[in-house]
Formats: C-alpha cells, sequence, structure tokens
C-alpha cells in the first residue's frame, strides 16, 4: 500500500481490519457451503436465486454471504444480476495455498488468537487453552480433535513437502549414510530419506508423544529396519544428542522456538557433531521470498506461535538465522536459495 493514499484510504482499510473477522468466516461459509465452487461452475454466470435452490439454502443466507463476497472483491455482479467469480475468487475457490492457509487458520489458530494480548503479556500461548492445558502446542498435537490435527498438518506438510525432492539431491551429494532428523514429527523426510537412497539410516529424535506417531508410520511403511527412534527434549540442557550422524537435518524445526532457545538447540547440534558432520537447515526465511504472498502468509504464521504453538517463536529472516548459526559455533559453507519451486532456503553448516 502507498504511504500517500488520502484519509478516506486509509479509514476504509482500517474498516476492513475492523470486520476482517467477520469477513473471514463468511468467507469460511462461501467456501463450505459451495456458493463459491457452484458460481465457478457457471462461468457465464449465475443468478441468487438459481445459487439458493441449487444448493437447497435460503435466498437470504446466500443473499448475505454474497453481499460480503462482493464487499470483498471475491465476484462481480453484472446488470443482469449474473454472478461471476473475480481473480480474487478464483484463488479463494481453487488455489491450494489458499484453501491450506484458510482451513489452517479457522480450525487452528481463530479462537486462540482472542488471547493473543494476553500472549504478549505472558509470554505464553495462552490461545492454546481453547485445545487443552499442555505448555507447547506439540506436547498435545496427538491429541488435537482430528479436524484440528488434519488441518495442522496439511499446513506443516504444504510448506515443506515441495522442497523435499530438492532438498534430498543436495543432502545426498555425499551419500551419508547416517542421517539424525531432529524434530521428525511424522517421519515423512525419514520415509523419503528411505525411498530416495537404499542404505542411509535414520534416527528420529523428538518428543515422545511425536516418536509414537513417526514410529507407527514407520512400521506402516515397513521401515522399522531402517529407522530408529530417540526420546528427547531439546530444550533439556541436560539430555544430549547422541553422537555418530554423518549428517543433522532440521526441517522448520528451528523456527518452533526463541532465540534463545534455538543457540541452546544448536549448542548440542555442535557437541553432538564432527568435523565432518554437515547440518542442514531448511526454512521459510519471510524476508527471502520470491512473492509478498508467501512473505505475507510468513508473518501470518508467527502469529500463530505467539498466541497457539509456544507464544515466544516465530518466522525468522535469513539474516537472524545466519546470526543464530554462527553464534553456535558454525558456520554457513552453502546458502541453497528458494530450492525448486518452494518457499524454501537450504543453509549448509559445519562446525567451526
Amino acid at each position: 500500500m502507498q504511504p500517500s493514499i488520502s484519509a478516506i484510504e486509509a479509514k476504509f482499510e482500517a474498516q476492513k481490519l475492523a470486520f476482517g473477522p467477520i469477513y473471514f468466516q463468511a468467507i469460511v461459509a462461501l467456501r463450505e457451503l459451495k456458493i463459491l465452487e457452484t458460481i465457478a461452475a457457471n462461468r457465464k454466470g449465475i443468478k441468487l436465486e438459481t445459487i439458493a435452490s441449487t444448493l437447497n439454502l435460503t435466498v437470504y443466507g446466500v443473499g448475505v454471504l454474497l453481499d460480503a463476497a462482493k464487499n470483498a472483491d471475491l465476484i462481480h455482479i453484472d446488470e443482469n444480476d449474473c454472478i461471476t467469480l473475480t481473480k480474487i475468487g478464483f484463488f479463494i475457490n481453487s488455489d491450494k495455498m489458499t484453501e491450506i492457509n484458510i482451513n489452517f487458520v479457522n480450525d487452528v489458530c481463530y479462537e486462540g488468537s482472542k488471547y493473543i494480548t494476553d500472549c504478549i503479556k505472558n509470554n505464553k500461548p495462552e490461545g492454546l487453552k481453547v485445545f487443552g492445558e499442555w505448555d507447547t502446542v506439540y506436547e498435545g498435537l496427538s491429541q488435537l480433535p482430528e479436524k484440528v490435527k488434519d488441518s495442522w498438518f496439511k499446513f506443516d506438510h504444504y510448506y515443506s513437502d515441495d522442497a523435499f525432492p530438492y532438498a534430498l539431491e543436495l543432502v545426498f551429494q555425499d551419500a551419508p549414510k547416517y542421517l539424525f532428523d531432529i524434530g521428525g514429527n511424522t517421519g515423512k523426510w525419514a520415509k523419503a530419506c528411505c525411498a530416495f537412497n537404499k542404505d542411509v539410516q535414520v534416527k528420529i529424535l523428538d518428543l515422545p508423544s511425536q516418536i509414537e506417531m513417526a514410529k507407527k508410520n514407520m512400521e506402516a511403511n515397513g521401515l522399522l529396519n531402517r529407522v530408529d527412534f530417540h526420546q528427547t527434549d531439546m530444550l533439556d540442557k541436560f539430555q544430549k544428542i547422541p553422537m555418530g550422524a554423518d549428517v543433522i537435518w532440521m526441517s522448520q524445526f528451528l523456527d518452533c522456538f526463541s532465540a534463545a532457545e534455538i543457540e541452546l538447540i544448536l549448542s548440542k547440534v555442535h557437541e553432538a557433531s564432527s568435523d565432518a558432520t554437515k547440518v542442514y537447515i531448511l526454512e521459510t526465511f519471510h524476508d527471502n521470498q520470491k512473492f509478498p504472498a508467501a512473505a505475507y502468509s510468513l508473518t501470518g504464521t508467527s502469529l500463530y506461535f505467539t498466541a497457539i504453538a509456544n507464544g515466544n517463536s516465530k518466522m525468522y529472516s535469513l539474516k537472524e538465522m545466519e546470526l543464530l548459526v554462527k553464534k553456535s559455533g558454525f558456520k554457513i559453507v552453502k546458502t541453497d536459495a528458494l530450492i525448486g519451486n518452494s518457499y524454501h532456503t537450504l543453509l549448509t553448516c559445519k562446525k567451526i
């Protein structure tokens, strides 16, 4: 937005923010009730009454949602009252990234975001209490309601899966035999490694609840002979990482912690690394994106960390992460920015 907008324009933008939460829920309803889908299927236009009768909804109900959609520039209504989708409406209806983000915000973030003020005051994820009494979302991840858990994992995987094929090529250039996956979550990266290289052995390091999920997934895929597990709390300074890894891998892991906690984690990684160990950090840095939609979404994700995840982490800038890596006794030997078609930068590090 230009800084020289008029007072009238600025006031309009302020009202968009004031009513933003209600408009968001209207957009959720437009998708869930298949109103946008019905409009999209009628490219020459469709009238309000036809939408209502097609979907067995009232003219009133469809009408109030379409009024909101018009104000949000999701639809166009011509002189004959025929309704079509705008470009924004098209992305709301059928773009994968937008679908993932809407479901994540609605199912995971929406209720808890009301407590952001308390989160800032108390340095705690006060919004997490809408789901349960845990210190962080990771402790209760396996116990979240199925719909919430589904949206969480789809969001998490969407912002990592696109990078995996390219990251695998880079990580396995030197054919590592033993790889540690810190924050391995459901074991998706471990599974990808085993499929990519028939000789590699993987150790997943994570909290007990995540290890339980990963173990089930590895068993289902017949990989228990190649993947083993190490339960650990990376924030417990007395719990050490085992030695012996050729590669230590962290994908979208460090952004789950505060700067001080990242230093603690990296110091433990440093202690577990030999001079030959390569440490890979895969992250979506908000200042290192091709498109403003990605940077905007990543900054919004920081608010999820504040309200729901842990109350003290965020999506970092590349500059911030580079400083933390160097302070922890590593040097960055290579930076692969925005690998493939993803939002990710891969940092290759070695201990100094």
